[in-house]
């Protein structure tokens, strides 16, 4: 099956409006079932460029409703973000910040209504690897721990203000998936493989393995549909372009900072000179 590469901004986006994709995709990153879900506000698509810094990410907010392995339900921010090249961190932590600040607006006792915060999930997939963790797939996940005796704190016991100021993360580095397909979430991360990537055209991948996962179906058949969109087409054709300006750009900072390095060496040898 010909399938429009996710790896495109516009796919990505194309691919996680369906909701019940969302739903499930998201359900099985965190391994947790999600009951409900819903777009926030907040969808932005962000493309600066800087004297020395790029920058291309795609961001995507929902409210989710998990219900955990106690059978109790709990109503958390699910932040996704995704970039297809390494920049400045502080881009994650503003958008972070951002959400931090969000909450649900309920109805206290008294009849008022207040804002009470929601915990945040993060999910990051990356177009790009990290210098040294070197996994596909990777959690950083909290724990409660006694530091005075080094002990973890069973994981049933959660308070809310520890919930409201830390959150779990997700990091996908899509460059590292790979072919072992023993996991569900293996299974449906396969569809980011970039080895399906046709030679000849990067918008399309090849994606001919039979799957019986009905999820990965699923989004197989949207992708499948996407491919077929000449918007879609249009936008990503756009992506390309804004990804070769960005390539040349990049080349001429760094022909710049090699320029700069030289003078400052010129300028270092004269230095040394006057002086003798």
């Amino acid at each position: 099956m010909i399938i429009a590469n996710p790896i495109y901004d516009v796919v990505f986006k194309y691919l996680l409006e369906d909701i019940e994709i969302a739903r499930g995709l998201l359900s099985t990153i965190i391994s947790e079932e999600i009951v409900a879900l819903s777009f926030q506000p907040q969808e932005v698509t962000l493309q600066k460029v800087q004297a020395t810094e790029i920058i291309r990410i795609l961001r995507l907010d929902f409210k989710a409703t998990i219900k955990t392995h106690t059978g109790e339900t709990k109503m958390v921010l699910v932040e996704l973000q995704k970039a297809r090249k390494l920049f400045d961190i502080m881009r994650f932590r503003h958008y972070l910040g951002e959400n931090y600040k969000k909450g649900e607006d309920i109805t206290n006792e008294k009849g008022d209504l207040e804002t009470n915060p929601l915990p945040i999930i993060t999910i990051y997939f990356l177009g790009f690897k990290l210098e040294k963790v070197v996994v596909a797939v990777l959690k950083v996940n909290r724990i409660y721990t006694d530091v005075n005796t080094g002990l973890p704190l069973s994981q049933d016991i959660k308070e809310s203000f520890i919930e409201n100021l830390t959150h779990d993360s997700y990091i996908i580095q899509i460059p590292l998936l790979g072919d072992i397909l023993k996991t569900p979430l293996q299974k449906v991360l396969r569809v980011f493989n970039q080895k399906f990537q046709r030679k000849e055209d990067r918008h399309r991948l090849d994606f001919s393995e039979k799957t019986d996962e009905p999820l990965v179906q699923k989004i197989l058949d949207r992708l499948n549909r996407a491919i077929s969109s000449e918007q879609i087409i249009a936008e990503m054709d756009m992506e390309d372009e804004v990804e070769r300006l960005f390539g040349k750009i990049e080349k001429q900072l760094e022909v710049s900072k090699l320029q700069v390095i030289e003078l400052d060496k010129k300028i270092e040898e004269k230095d040394k000179k006057i002086e003798e």
